[in-house]
């Protein structure tokens, strides 16, 4: 029986937000879209398979074939990273810092991650995540003029605090992040480092950001963004601390895995290995390039002048605009971002003095260097009137042709 017929208001939905994907310029760095392959797999009858435990050690039988599954998308995994160890059952990037976190500290232990507003992300250590209430969170930042990471600070914060793990990652840096650094000052203190590469890694699969191997003594990552998989997590390692990570996923903090995910994952790494993917990593860094190269010809302010990886931040401050304003009036003329905190910002998160823009999924419709051009007179043309309904209209028809000169699938 079709989903109309059993649940016509989940298939409307459904139906709302395929035409919504299909016809708005997707420009949230975290968001992508899948290959159809990951897609068909993520909903298969794997779905409906319980397999608590681990290939040749599980809880439950009938599972010769999981077993299959779930040590492809291992092996894959170290391969594609060239790391010593693999855990693909975390369910997203934060359950996977929480497992390396439950795996090597103890509550009350000092992390020192990026500060929230600089572009780090809750789970290093934000007050109202469960890693800043469980441990005592330092927090470094970047430099007030150059906004790049302030390595000194580090090193100045590491020595006074002695933090137990070093977390080198961001979710809104729009530059390399060096790991060697990090790496060195966590040794000279006696802690773990730890790189959380969710949102380059994709990037680093296709040999457009520095691997964080042979530097992090752990690596976290979520497996959709750049990567293009499934929505879900990775723990990628050096095989000494094999068995504490693996104890600590399962049985420590979850219960069955998603074989469907873990499934979709391994198909996700078998094309992140091709050709064709490190040419797609390639031109997802050119587009935000481009991109940012047009918004500061228009006069708009970036956050260090530019990029390095698919992140565009915008300082807003001088456009007399508040972020959450400036994500309304691009949603109405169809280009979708985030509203995003810049360094120093004097404004909260829910309002914010800036936005976030990103260019993997608009180059996974196959945009090229030309649509960034195109894309960067839109947003200006929004930022410049963003109370002005005809301009907003102007705007949307010119994202409606775009995307239908890129269909979705």
């Amino acid at each position: 029986m079709s989903l109309n017929k059993i649940d016509s208001q989940i298939a409307k939905a459904i139906e709302a937000e395929t035409e919504r994907q299909k016809n708005n310029l997707v420009m949230i760095a975290s968001e992508n879209y899948t290959s159809q392959a990951v897609m068909e797999v993520q909903g298969s009858l794997l779905t409906n398979k319980y397999a608590e435990g681990y290939p040749g050690a599980r809880y439950y039988a009938g599972c010769k074939n999981v077993d299959i599954v779930e040590n492809l998308a291992i092996e894959r995994a170290k391969k594609l990273f060239k790391a010593e160890f693999a855990n693909v059952q975390p369910h997203s990037g934060s359950q996977a810092n929480m497992a390396v976190y439950f795996s090597f500290l103890s509550p009350g232990d000092t992390i020192m991650g990026m500060d929230l507003a600089h572009g780090g992300h809750l789970s290093h250590g934000s007050n109202i995540n469960f890693s800043g209430k469980l441990y005592k969170a330092v927090f470094y930042g970047v430099d007030p003029q150059t906004h790049r990471i302030d390595f000194d600070q580090v090193r100045s914060l590491a020595n006074s605090f002695r933090p137990k793990l070093i977390i080198a990652g961001a979710s809104s840096y729009p530059r390399i992040i060096d790991f060697r650094p990090f790496k060195q000052i966590a040794e000279d203190i006696g802690a773990y480092c730890m790189a959380d590469i969710a949102h380059v890694a994709g990037l680093i699969a296709g040999g457009q950001h520095p691997s964080p191997f042979p530097f992090a003594d752990f690596v976290t990552s979520s497996t959709h963004k750049t990567l293009r998989g499934p929505r879900g997590g990775l723990i990628l390692a050096k095989k000494k601390y094999a068995k504490q990570i693996d104890a600590q996923i399962f049985p420590g903090i979850q219960g069955g895995p998603f074989m469907h995910v873990i499934a979709a994952k391994a198909v996700a790494f078998k094309q992140a290995m091709t050709p064709e993917f490190a040419d797609y990593q390639r031109q997802i860094v050119n587009n935000a390039k481009i991109l940012a190269e047009e918004l500061l010809a228009r006069g708009l302010e970036l956050i260090s002048s530019g990029t390095d990886n698919h992140i565009v931040l915008i300082n807003l401050n001088k456009n007399d605009l508040t972020g959450i304003n400036a994500e309304n009036a691009l949603e109405h003329a169809g280009i979708i971002v985030n509203k995003n905190s810049v360094p120093f910002d004097k404004k909260g998160p829910s309002v914010t003095s800036g936005i976030r823009l990103g260019t993997p999924a608009l180059t996974t419709r196959g945009m090229k260097e030309r649509e960034m051009k195109t894309i960067a007179e839109c947003i200006t043309r929004v930022l410049e009137r963003p109370y002005d309904k005809r301009a907003l209209k102007d705007v949307k028809s010119t994202v409606h042709s775009l995307c239908r000169q890129f269909p979705l699938y």
